[in-house]
């Protein structure tokens, strides 16, 4: 579980960053979910942008894409969800210290 503090961090991180994928119409299906795990292995910090013909909630997309990909959900902000996950073989970000 991220503190305040760290997930302000993540945010500052990943102002910057561009989506990398899209929920369309279709929702969340197993395929994103296989891409998504393979992209925040290799990156950390993802961001994923919610397309206008999705009729799903957004926030219940960035639960359940935390949940099915073993991610923390660090924000959602519009259309955009922003993800975070620790990498195992190539960690780039070192999170602040929780007091």
């Amino acid at each position: 579980m991220l503190t305040g503090k760290q997930k302000r961090y993540l945010r500052s991180l990943a102002h910057n960053l561009q989506p990398i994928f899209q929920v369309g119409k279709g929702g969340v299906n197993d395929q994103l979910i296989r891409h998504i795990e393979e992209a925040i292995e290799t990156r950390e910090l993802i961001k994923i942008s919610i397309l206008n013909n999705c009729l799903e909630d957004r926030f219940e997309i960035g639960d359940e894409l935390s949940q099915q990909s073993g991610a923390e959900l660090v924000q959602v902000i519009g259309k955009t969800i922003v993800l975070y996950k620790e990498s195992k073989d190539k960690k780039q970000i070192v999170l602040p210290k929780s007091k």
